[in-house]
């Protein structure tokens, strides 16, 4: 295809790519970012609100797990909500960049796609890992809590 272009074209259509990339280089990182203290904001307070309810309430172990399932879906509802908002305003810049004309609209597509994709496995492993991390951080403190309070009571007997 490059062939049958002038030489300013081919500039043309490597800074458009070149712009394209980096734009949706910086989107990606800055989304993770985004996303990233996200989840750390809600493994603290899945923590706060486990060792509340473990520590104050004594609740059974099943009431605590659907309390983490919970949380957890709020967490992947957030990160669905914000690959929507993301897609959105990456086909916003595509038709900026490439135009709305009906020629251009396969571009459009395949970079609001391939986006998409990127995106989405992205928002995937950092998702899953984020689940691992809240597991193991409620598991530690379920363990430390006990522990506590066995040898809180072990020392009242």
């Amino acid at each position: 295809m490059l062939h049958n272009l002038t030489f300013d074209t081919t500039i043309a259509v490597i800074v458009v790519v070149v712009v394209v990339v980096v734009v949706v280089v910086v989107v990606v990182v800055v989304v993770v970012a985004v996303v990233v203290m996200a989840v750390m904001v809600v493994v603290v307070v899945i923590v706060v609100v486990v060792a509340f309810l473990v520590v104050v309430l004594w609740l059974h172990a099943v009431m605590v797990v659907a309390v983490v399932v919970v949380l957890v879906v709020v967490v992947v509802v957030v990160v669905v909500v914000v690959v929507v908002i993301e897609v959105v305003l990456v086909l916003v810049a595509a038709v900026e960049l490439y135009g709305s004309s009906s020629s251009r609209l396969v571009e459009v597509v395949v970079v609001v796609v391939v986006v998409v994709v990127v995106v989405v496995v992205v928002v995937v492993v950092v998702v899953v890992v984020a689940v691992v991390v809240v597991v193991v951080v409620v598991v530690v403190v379920v363990v430390v809590v006990v522990v506590a309070v066995i040898v809180v009571v072990a020392l009242e007997l």
